[in-house]
């Protein structure tokens, strides 16, 4: 899923009783008060920070207190999350920049440059204003509830510390007024619970306003994927053809050269001696035989037939049945994505079943193939040692830029030990084909 594709807002997880909920809303209203609370310190910190960017040093004092801060700020994200509002980052990658003045210079020319390091300076000073007090009220309902309940056994010195001592609406004189204002403070410890979380989800919703990435920053972020995935697909593109050339070089080309040869040499010889030109003819043959075979290989890395004539769906059961592995395939697909968007599953499906064949380990692999929230969903799970991840090769590495061409994200789980589940999302819609 890429940045926008989707609202932000996304329903909040039901099923827990509105007292569970009270209380998890209640600890995390208070959690995020004081997360708030350390920002508006790193925001301070970072603000002398750049005010001694003029005298030299704080060029390099200002990354860290900014990556301090952002750190608070992502952490709010994270929190507010988990309440249904989903906040995206905002930030712009960091430069690549050397070591010493000029490097120092960069980084800080990129951090005051992103329009984000500002708002997440908006954020902190409101963190413990307007966002911090939606964020606490719950929790002062409740400690002020508790002190309610307290007061018909505190009252007396309570009131002669504070005159004209009032719990609400209650003035707080005597015996049975304390009981009033005991009871009142009984009913305030509910009414808390039941609204923290509406609470909480104000307090989201005004916290996005501050910290979600605005409107430019998005269509920057997303211009900018498109030139990285335009670069990556035009690079593979070159790559696959430059592999096309290379095959067809090496192999039938050079089979076709051969044949030539041989014909000729048969040619010659067909006169002087028969049985000569009968083997020669007989190779040939199997040149031929195993010319045809490397075309029909390197037709099928391009584009299969069995994908073009009977779908994905098809195409990934007739791997299963070449593979060396005990594979399953199970699909609900009620009709063909678009060509290259098939193409694309096909190849990245291919690359994750040598890979379970090749350094898994595993025995068995599940491919399960979905169509829902308008993507393509295809998961490969293998019962391997697992351990897999982008960075222990470039194959995955090759399947995560060709999804990232049509939008589609790539997602491992693979401890150690196992069991490794690849999932592809890749957005698109279905059309019947003819």
């Amino acid at each position: 899923m890429t940045e926008g594709s989707h609202s932000d807002v996304q329903p909040a997880r039901q099923g827990r009783n509105w007292f569970t909920a009270g209380w998890i809303a209640m600890g995390r209203g208070l959690t995020m008060f004081f997360l708030g609370l350390l920002a508006v310190f790193l925001a301070w910190f970072a603000i002398v920070g750049m005010s001694l960017t003029l005298l030299g040093f704080g060029l390099f004092l200002v990354p860290g207190l900014v990556a301090a801060l952002r750190w608070s700020a992502n952490a709010q994200r994270r929190l507010t999350g988990k309440t249904g509002v989903r906040i995206a980052e905002p930030y712009a990658p960091a430069p690549r920049t050397e070591g010493g003045w000029k490097g120092a210079w960069r980084k800080c020319e990129a951090i005051f440059t992103d329009s984000a390091t500002w708002r997440d300076m908006l954020w902190a000073q409101c963190a413990v204003t307007v966002t911090g007090l939606f964020a606490i009220i719950p929790f002062a309902s409740l400690v002020h509830g508790l002190f309610g309940m307290l007061l018909p056994f505190i009252w007396e010195p309570v009131v002669q510390a504070w005159d004209g001592t009032w719990y609400m609406f209650v003035p707080v004189r005597s015996q049975d007024s304390a009981w009033i204002a005991g009871g009142l403070g009984l009913l305030e410890i509910p009414v808390g619970l039941l609204i923290a979380p509406y609470v909480l989800r104000l307090h989201a919703r005004i916290t996005h306003s501050l910290l979600a990435p605005t409107a430019k920053a998005r269509m920057g972020r997303r211009v900018e994927h498109l030139a990285r995935t335009r670069t990556d697909v035009v690079d593979s593109s070159a790559a696959e053809i430059r592999r096309i050339e290379r095959d067809l070089h090496d192999g039938a080309q050079a089979r076709l050269l051969a044949m030539g040869m041989k014909l000729g040499a048969a040619e010659s010889l067909l006169d002087e001696n028969p049985e000569a030109v009968r083997t020669l003819l007989a190779e040939t043959r199997d040149a031929s035989v195993r010319a045809l075979e490397e075309l029909r290989d390197l037709v099928r890395g391009i584009h299969p037939p069995v994908l073009a004539d009977r779908g994905l769906v098809d195409a990934v059961r007739s791997l299963a049945l070449e593979s060396r592995l005990q594979v399953q395939v199970t699909a609900n697909l009620p009709a063909r994505p678009e060509p290259a968007v098939e193409s694309a599953a096909y190849f990245a499906v291919c690359e994750l079943l040598a890979n379970a064949t090749k350094h898994s380990g595993a025995r068995r692999v599940l491919v399960d193939i979905q169509y829902r929230a308008n993507a393509l969903a295809v998961s490969v799970t293998d019962d391997g040692h697992g351990g897999a991840g982008l960075e222990s090769g470039s194959g995955l590495q090759g399947v995560q830029r060709r999804l990232a061409a049509f939008d589609g994200t790539l997602g491992i789980s693979s401890p150690v030990g196992g069991p490794t589940t690849v999932s592809l999302q890749i957005p698109c819609a279905l059309t019947v084909m003819p």
